[in-house]
């Protein structure tokens, strides 16, 4: 079976100019993570993003452009939750399942694909419309590795 080429933008091109002239910024923040599965708060850096941008309200969309990572947003109070979210998709979607993938990492997939690659969050009074217990954390599933964010801020 031969797989076509898919032409993708330039997104390298686009983001080196972070502020665009229609008052849109788009910004690429780095993630290291240290662990197979980890999950790491961002929601302080998206915030720092928003404000930078100047945009009072809108909305920021936060984008994980890897097969084996994810965004979501979830309770941010009590760190445990992290640890029952991370217990649970491992119950759901062991990593070793006699997957067909021959990478290895079928798991990892599955699991950012159940998870997903985006959030959209209101910005009101330059902030992130965030409920009270909120924060926004990117999910690795196939770490250790350096990895990307993208976040879009637009009026």
């Amino acid at each position: 079976m031969e797989v076509e080429a898919i032409a993708r933008p330039d997104l390298d091109g686009l983001l080196r100019s972070r502020r665009m002239a229609d008052g849109i910024r788009i910004e690429r923040l780095a993630v290291r993570s240290g662990k197979r599965a980890e999950v790491v708060d961002v929601t302080d850096r998206v915030q720092r993003v928003v404000s930078q941008s100047g945009v009072k309200t809108g909305v920021c969309h936060v984008f994980v452009p890897h097969t084996t990572a994810g965004v979501f947003i979830n309770e941010n109070a009590d760190p445990a939750v992290m640890q029952d979210f991370l217990q649970s998709l491992d119950r759901l979607v062991p990593w070793e399942q006699g997957y067909q993938h021959a990478e290895g990492n079928a798991a990892a997939h599955v699991k950012a694909t159940l998870i997903g690659t985006s959030q959209t969050v209101p910005v009101h009074d330059g902030r992130l419309a965030l409920g009270r217990w909120q924060g926004i954390y990117f999910a690795e599933f196939d770490g250790p590795r350096d990895r990307q964010l993208t976040v879009t801020v637009l009026p």
